[in-house]
């Protein structure tokens, strides 16, 4: 399989190419020539299979042409050693839940596997692989506890100063080794920056060997579909299937796109924005009008000029009237996500957390619409996650997992850096 550029102006990339470099030297992002169409059968007798079991068969048909299949076995299995179960909420709603990992958020799949991918492409090279990531909230975590203790590679995640919750900084901040985290003045929209400034120095790549982990990197992002052929296989038999995601740098979305393109039967996608509507905003005008993003309690989901946004339009040819007959959206307040986190918690006795409850009430709009549909949506993230600011929506001290008290322990090390790109460029070259 080869990988070419949404920008079109370099030459396709294979696999490892496209890993390694992240992002590509015409500043695209790299997209598979071919998305390959899964059988009737695969879908006949999905029900029947394990979460693993799904994902090396998506897996085989997206990236089995370049890599061994025992090879792919060890890193769809290793990657997903923990469950992604489909809870029932409500009549005709239900909740896939991603956040059963090591860190506790749905970008764990992504991450785990793009570790032991790199990994695997680089083993017979000397050569040390920094792998940049910005991250808004739970990126960073996942990334770097995915990576942690890999031998030839180094991590840095970027992170803006006090927009993150203090658990989701907790588990990238403390961890040392081969992790190092840098406290940036300004918004997740900087972090992104000053990653994507780098990868385009011709000066700097020559002397650091750059790559992404953000879902700019190709290998990040399509395992993500992996969770979307489960969930469905989940479902009732012969459900029409609606599903909502909370969008904020739009890879989530993206990969469930290209699952609907390999076969997938889901009837309808909505997109969930919180404050930053970038996206909502495009399917009601048809224009796209990046601006700076607002700080939210759904953090995760602040981003003011998503990346992936160039890969949906690739995907549909820029042709709005086809995109938007595939994706809805709607986005709600920081006053709305409060109340519908209390709401759907006082009626049901499930707890949402920010970004899932965004998802939640835009799926429940939608289906207002489509009285035949039932609906996923993705829960993203555990709400102890954000404790100060759930506990406060529900007059409640709710209670921490071991897997976040141990994060929570360590001593926090990070580095403090303004939003110039000099400044951290000067910092990379000085990293041993």
């Amino acid at each position: 399989m080869k990988y070419y550029s949404t920008n079109g102006q370099v030459p396709p990339a294979t696999l490892k190419d496209a890993v390694l470099k992240g992002l590509a030297d015409d500043n695209g992002l790299y997209m598979p020539e071919r998305i390959p169409l899964l059988s009737s059968d695969f879908f006949a007798s999905l029900h029947k299979k394990t979460l693993r079991e799904v994902a090396l068969e998506v897996a085989a048909a997206l990236f089995g042409d370049d890599i061994a299949a025992s090879s792919l076995r060890d890193m769809v299995y290793g990657a997903l050693s923990f469950d992604i179960p489909l809870v029932k909420v409500a009549d005709n709603l239900y909740s896939l839940e991603l956040f059963h990992g090591p860190t506790m958020a749905f970008k764990d799949v992504g991450a785990r596997f793009l570790a032991r991918m790199m990994q695997h492409i680089t083993r017979n090279e000397k050569v040390e692989t920094n792998v940049l990531v910005a991250t808004s909230g739970d990126t960073g975590s996942a990334v770097a506890n995915g990576f942690l203790g890999v031998a030839g590679i180094t991590v840095t995640v970027l992170y803006p100063k006090g927009l993150v919750s203090k658990i989701q900084e907790s588990q990238f901040t403390t961890l040392g080794q081969n992790v190092c985290a840098v406290e940036v003045e300004g918004t997740f929209d900087d972090c992104q920056r000053l990653v994507k400034q780098a990868f385009l120095d011709k000066e700097l790549n020559a002397q650091r060997r750059l790559t992404s982990a953000n879902s700019i990197n190709l290998a990040r992002f399509i395992p993500q579909a992996f969770y979307y052929f489960w969930g469905w296989a989940q479902m009732p038999q012969g459900s029409e299937v609606v599903v909502c995601v909370p969008s904020g740098n739009f890879g989530n979305l993206m990969a469930g796109l290209m699952a609907k393109r390999m076969g997938l039967p889901i009837k309808h996608f909505v997109a969930a924005n919180n404050a930053n509507d970038i996206f909502l905003k495009y399917l009601q005008t048809a224009k796209f009008s990046p601006r700076p993003s607002v700080a939210t309690i759904a953090n995760a989901m602040d981003v003011g000029n998503p990346s992936n946004f160039a890969r949906i339009m690739d995907l549909y040819g820029s042709d709005h009237a086809k995109l938007s007959a595939d994706i809805s959206g709607y986005s709600y307040s920081d006053p709305q996500i409060r109340e519908v986190v209390k709401r759907v918690f006082d009626e049901t006795g499930y707890m949402l957390d920010p970004h899932g409850a965004c998802a939640c009430e835009a799926l429940r709009e939608y289906l207002k619409r489509d009285k035949r549909a039932k609906g996923i949506f993705l829960e993203t993230a555990h709400p102890a996650k954000f404790k100060e600011t759930m506990d406060d929506i529900l007059s409640a001290d709710i209670a921490i997992p071991q897997k976040l008290q141990a994060f929570m322990s360590g001593q926090k090390q990070s580095v403090g850096m303004s939003n110039r790109y000099e400044d951290f460029r000067d910092f990379l070259l000085k990293q041993p």
